[in-house]
C-alpha cells in the first residue's frame, strides 16, 4: 500500500541547486534510509517530506487521513511543558484516553467518571499502550516525569522528541539522524524495536550498522540523481560498486565513440544533408557523455604528525565527583606511542568530563595528570565551531595558518586542504552561516587537524557527518601514527579504529576492555548465556534434592537425543573457534567497509548459534542428569 509518492520535486537556494525532477514513493512496512553528502539536501527532502517546507516544483502526494511523525535532528519543543505534558499534547486519541483515565485516578471520589474511563482503558486497549510508551521513555532514560523541558540538555530534548514520534504510532515516520544522543545501550534496543514493529521509517542517518540491521531499502543521491537499492547497507556497497564500474565502461565507450565521431565532423564539407545534421545531434550528446566526470571527491590525508617522546600522558590516581555522583575513583593509566582507545558508557557516566580532565579543560578533584614536553592535544568536542557573523569558510582555516606541512617535505595551503575535505573554492568563499550541520563539523574538523597534532581526543566526532566524510575520516585515522582517544556511539567507527576500550560502568567504575565494540559485544553476550546456565543449573539442582520421589520418573534421553546430545559439544566447540578466528579478522589492517559489515553479520549469526545450541545443549544435560 502506497503511502507517500514524490513527483519531480526540485529545491534550490539561489544559485546552489540541490536537486531536480526527483522522483520516489514510500509503501507501508518499508524502512528506507537516504544516503547522501553533507550539503546535498538530505534534510531539505525530509523538511518536504514532513510538510515542514514546500519544493520549488513538482508534488508530494500523501495517502488520505495518513498521521506522520517527525523527528528533527534539533526538535522545537515547548519549554514551558513537562516531559509527560510534552507526550500527553499529541493528538494521538489513545493518548488522551490514558490521559482521562490518569486524571480520574486523582479524584477516586469521583466514581462515575472513573468508571468510564476504565471502559474507555479496555475499549481502547489502552492498558498495553500505557505500559509500552512508559517502556519506551524508561528505556530513553526520561523517567522523570515532571521535569521541564526548557531545563533539559539538548540530548534529553532529542530522546524526548524521538519518545513523542515512536509513542505516537504515525502511519509514516520520518527521523533526521536518529541515533544522535543516544548511547550504545538505547541504540541497540531502538534497533530491536524497530526490528519488531510493524513501522514504516524514513530516516537519515549515518551510523552504519543500524543502516545494516534496521533497513531494507536504501536511496542515494548522488550528483543530484536518485538511485534505489532493494536491501541493507552490505548490499547497497556491493550494488553502488557495480554501478560505479559500469559507469566507467561506458563512459570509455563514449570516449572511444566520440574520437571516431570527431574524425568524422573533420571529414564533413560545410553543407550539411539531413541525414548528417541528425549525426551531429548525436554527436553532441556523445560528447557531453564523454566528457562526464563523476563529481566523487576522496580526502587524502597525509599530514605531518609533530615527533612524539618517550613520556605521553600519564593519570595518577584521578578523582572526579559531583554531589551524589561519582565519575572517576583513583583512576589511574600510562599512554603509550601509537594507542587508540576507545570510550564507551551510558549517558553520564563521565566521558566527556574525562576527555576535558585530560586535555586540561578540567581539574579532577585529586590525583595528578601529566603530559610528555612534545604533547600536543587535538580536540574535536561537542560544541562544535563557534560562528562569527559574516565570516567565510576560508577565513576560519586561516586563523591557524596559511599552509600545514605534509610528508616527504612538501606543504598543503589552506584552500587545498578545504578541497580535500570536500569544500571546492567556490564553496570556500561562502558565508559560514549558509553550512548545514554536517558541513560546519567537517569544516570544525579541518580546524583541528590542521593544527598539527599528535594527540587527538575526540569527543563523539562521528555526528552528524556523512558516510563519504566518515570513510574519510577513518581512513585518516587508520593512518595516523599519533595516539588516538575517542568517545563514540558509532559502533562500525570504534570497530575500524580502536584496539581497546575504556568501559564506563557508571558509580566511577571503568574497565580496560582489551579489544573492539563488536568484541566486547560477544564477551558481553556470553558472559550473559554463561550467566543463564549458572542459575538454571542451581534451580535445577534444587529442583533435584526437592523432588528425589519424582527423580526415577524424570524424562531419560531417547537414542536420537543422546546422539544429539554429543554432537552438540563438538558442534559449539567448533562455533566457539570459529567466533574467535571471525574477531581476530577483525584487527586486520586494510579491511574495506564491505569486509567489516560482512564480518559484522558473520559474528552476530555466529554467537546467535552459539545462543541456541548451547540452551538445547543445557536442555539435554538437564534430562540426562535427571
Amino acid at each position: 500500500m502506497n503511502l507517500l509518492s514524490v513527483e519531480n520535486i526540485a529545491k534550490s537556494y539561489g544559485e546552489l541547486i540541490l536537486f531536480e525532477n526527483i522522483s520516489f514513493g514510500v509503501n507501508k512496512d518499508q524502512k528506507i534510509a537516504l544516503i547522501a553528502k553533507n550539503g546535498d539536501g538530505k534534510t531539505s527532502i525530509l523538511n518536504i517530506l514532513s510538510g515542514k517546507d514546500v519544493p520549488d516544483s513538482g508534488l508530494v502526494n500523501y495517502r488520505k487521513g495518513m498521521r506522520v511523525s517527525f523527528l528533527e535532528q534539533e526538535p522545537e519543543l515547548n519549554p514551558d511543558l513537562t516531559v509527560e505534558q510534552t507526550i500527553f499534547a499529541s493528538d494521538n486519541e489513545v493518548l488522551k484516553v490514558i490521559l482521562a483515565y490518569e486524571k480520574a485516578l486523582e479524584n477516586p471520589e469521583d466514581v462515575e467518571t472513573y468508571q468510564k474511563t476504565f471502559e474507555a482503558m479496555d475499549r481502547f486497549d489502552a492498558w498495553d499502550f500505557e505500559t509500552q510508551y512508559k517502556q519506551i521513555l524508561f528505556k530513553l532514560k526520561l523517567e522523570d516525569l515532571h521535569a521541564k523541558v526548557g531545563l533539559l540538555s539538548g540530548g534529553q530534548k532529542k530522546r524526548l522528541a524521538l519518545a513523542n514520534a515512536l509513542i505516537n504510532r504515525p502511519d509514516l515516520l520520518i527521523l533526521d539522524e536518529p541515533t544522535n544522543h543516544l548511547d550504545l545501550e538505547m541504540i541497540e534496543w531502538l534497533e530491536q524495536y524497530f526490528a519488531k514493529e510493524n513501522l514504516t521509517l524514513f530516516m537519515v542517518t549515518h551510523d552504519r550498522y543500524f543502516l545494516e540491521r534496521v533497513c531494507n531499502e536504501i536511496i542515494e543521491l548522488d550528483n543530484g540523481k536518485l538511485y534505489p537499492y532493494k536491501g541493507n547497507y552490505s548490499y547497497y556497497l556491493e550494488k553502488k560498486e557495480a554501478r560505479i564500474e559500469q559507469e566507467a565502461v561506458e563512459q570509455h565507450k563514449s570516449k572511444l565513440l566520440y574520437k571516431k565521431e570527431l574524425a568524422w565532423m573533420r571529414r564533413q564539407p560545410k553543407a550539411r544533408t539531413t541525414k548528417s545534421k541528425s549525426r551531429i545531434d548525436d554527436f553532441k550528446v556523445i560528447k557531453e557523455k564523454a566528457h562526464q566526470r563523476r563529481a566523487t571527491h576522496e580526502v587524502q590525508l597525509e599530514i605531518n604528525m609533530e615527533r612524539i617522546g618517550s613520556k605521553i600522558l600519564e593519570l595518577h590516581k584521578i578523582s572526579k565527583s559531583y554531589p551524589d555522583k561519582p565519575l572517576l575513583n583513583q583512576f589511574e593509566y600510562t599512554f603509550t606511542k601509537g594507542e587508540r582507545v576507545g570510550i564507551i558508557g551510558k549517558n553520564g557516566t563521565g566521558k566527556s568530563t574525562f576527555l576535558n580532565i585530560i586535555a586540561g579543560l578540567d581539574q579532577p578533584d585529586a590525583g595528578k595528570v601529566v603530559v610528555g614536553d612534545t604533547i600536543k592535544f587535538g580536540y574535536y568536542t561537542q560544541k562544535g565551531i563557534a560562528i562569527k557573523q559574516g565570516q567565510k569558510v576560508i577565513d576560519v582555516i586561516r586563523e591557524f595558518g596559511d599552509y600545514i606541512p605534509l610528508k616527504k617535505g612538501r606543504q598543503i595551503s589552506a584552500q587545498q586542504l578545504l578541497e580535500r575535505f570536500l569544500f571546492d573554492r567556490k564553496k570556500q568563499y561562502d558565508f559560514v552561516e549558509k553550512l548545514s550541520g554536517g558541513e560546519r563539523k567537517r569544516l570544525y574538523l579541518c580546524t583541528v587537524l590542521i593544527q598539527n597534532p599528535n594527540f587527538l581526543i575526540l569527543d563523539e566526532p562521528t555526528n552528524d557527518l556523512d558516510i563519504v566524510t566518515l570513510n574519510v575520516l577513518e581512513s585518516f585515522l587508520l593512518d595516523f601514527p599519533g595516539c588516538l582517544l575517542v568517545v563514540s556511539h558509532d559502533r562500525y567507527f570504534m570497530d575500524k579504529i580502536v584496539d581497546h576500550l575504556f568501559v564506563f560502568r557508571g558509580d566511577a567504575v571503568i574497565e580496560d576492555f582489551p579489544g573492539n565494540y563488536s568484541d566486547f559485544r560477544a564477551y558481553e553476550d556470553s558472559a550473559v548465556i554463561e550467566n543463564r546456565a549458572t542459575k538454571n543449573k542451581v534451580q535445577e539442582n534444587r529442583a533435584t534434592k526437592n523432588s528425589w520421589k519424582k527423580a526415577d520418573r524424570a524424562a531419560k534421553l531417547s537414542y536420537l537425543e543422546q546422539k544429539e546430545h554429543k554432537s552438540l559439544e563438538k558442534e559449539i566447540q567448533k562455533l566457539e573457534e570459529k567466533k574467535e578466528e571471525v574477531q581476530h579478522r577483525f584487527t586486520e589492517s586494510g579491511l574495506s567497509g564491505e569486509d567489516i559489515d560482512a564480518l559484522s553479520i558473520e559474528l552476530k549469526e555466529l554467537s546467535e548459534t552459539i545462543e541456541v545450541k548451547t540452551e538445547r545443549w543445557f536442555e539435554l544435560s538437564a534430562m540426562l542428569e535427571g
